[in-house]
């Protein structure tokens, strides 16, 4: 039986599933047929968003910190970020020497309130759910968000079949996920949450006594390197699926769509190996899988062979989602979590920045092909590093015994 907060938060993270499946994927699209991006700047979209959170972490961890009621700020957040949407939309009305920039303007613009939602609701959600059933509720929560974005994506692509060049549809889509923000709105104020007692001594925006723990650092270090190289390929991936395989909107919709089918049948499997075997040790096998898809990717430009590619590492993306911000949770001692929680998103954002700018740096001083080389060659570094740490903690248990 679900409790009330449980069923809020799976009807919210519908609706901004809606949300993220209409226009993530196709601001890309858009910048490159509409917009006339060039390569660097289809990599600053993927890197200006953890640009923003970089400087916007601390500000936002002092104003959840202080927040008696954390959901309303959470709530209108999301609302002002897909508000600019709104103005995205409109875009391409503008001369196209600058049209390309004034999107990477709104897209900045649209990260600052992004950043306090994101914060807020992994804080909001860790406080709302109890420990011993989060692996269940995450792994339920994704499988349904996954299937409302499948049919989403679907319905998409088969409606924008034919319409990857046309302003008019990129504006409606736009225009309907602003639409949808409010009903975002609606399902996370809905949410029962206790009211936080506010402290009123003065809290420090840091606590570096988490660097003494060296179970949080050495996950700090592996697990941002894991994202170095998973970040890496984003901006190459959108680049070789538009410019190389020359997909149209309708076979971009189908790589997606072929993700999340992989993603829906494989949630229960890695729940239950989680469950199972344990999140280090299970996370281990994800790591090493998703190192693959870069190097699979670049071996062929067909069409149907991209979507079985992208059904295999949505398979592995599943894992990804899953465990990871569990990880996180496990290796972050609770009493200072939260700076546990914000260290790591400054880093991450750090990383998210910069290492989409190094993918395209080495696509355009070499050629694509490397560029996914290396990206396979860091996540598969990265998941020895995983193994290390599965390994140190399973010696550690067997001493215990």
């Amino acid at each position: 039986m679900r409790t009330h907060n449980e069923k809020m938060s799976i009807y919210h993270g519908m609706a901004s599933a809606v949300a993220a499946n209409m226009s993530n994927s196709y601001i890309p699209i858009f910048a490159m047929t509409i917009l006339g991006a060039t390569n660097y700047q289809v990599g600053l979209i993927s890197s200006l968003p953890p640009l923003v959170t970089l400087f916007m972490t601390l500000p936002a961890a002092i104003l959840l910190n202080k927040a008696i009621k954390q959901k309303k700020l959470v709530a209108f957040s999301i609302l002002a970020a897909r508000f600019v949407l709104l103005l995205i939309a409109f875009v391409s009305y503008v001369p196209e020497s600058i049209a390309s920039w004034i999107l990477l303007l709104l897209i900045a613009i649209m990260s600052i309130p992004n950043t306090l939602a994101n914060m807020g609701w992994q804080s909001f959600i860790g406080n709302i759910i109890e420990d011993h059933r989060r692996a269940h509720f995450f792994s339920d929560r994704n499988r349904l968000l996954t299937i409302v974005g499948l049919v989403v994506t679907l319905t998409i692509g088969i409606v924008m079949k034919d319409a990857t060049t046309s302003k008019i549809a990129y504006q409606i889509l736009f225009m309907l996920t602003f639409l949808i923000g409010i009903i975002e709105l609606y399902f996370l104020l809905k949410h029962d949450e206790p009211i936080r007692e506010v402290s009123i001594e003065k809290k420090r925006a840091m606590d570096w006594s988490i660097f003494k723990n060296n179970r949080y650092v050495l996950f700090l270090v592996v697990a941002l390197g894991f994202n170095v190289g998973w970040q890496m390929a984003w901006g190459l991936f959108n680049i070789y699926n538009v410019r190389y395989a020359e997909a149209t909107i309708f076979w971009v919709s189908m790589f997606n769509v072929g993700s999340m089918i992989a993603q829906i049948f494989s949630f229960s499997l890695w729940r239950k190996w989680s469950l199972k075997y344990g999140n280090m040790r299970v996370f281990v096998w994800v790591a090493f899988g998703m190192s693959s898809a870069p190097l699979l990717t670049v071996l062929s430009t067909n069409h149907y062979y991209l979507v079985a590619m992208n059904m295999l590492a949505g398979f592995f993306v599943a894992g990804t989602t899953l465990i990871l911000f569990n990880l996180l949770l496990e290796n972050s001692p609770s009493e200072i979590r939260t700076y546990c929680i914000t260290t790591y998103n400054v880093l991450l954002a750090i990383i998210a920045f910069a290492s989409p700018q190094i993918g395209i740096w080495i696509l355009e001083a070499f050629s694509m092909e490397t560029a996914m080389y290396m990206s396979t060659a860091v996540r598969f570094l990265a998941a020895v590093g995983f193994f290390f740490m599965y390994a140190l903690k399973h010696n550690k248990e067997m001493r215990v015994e």
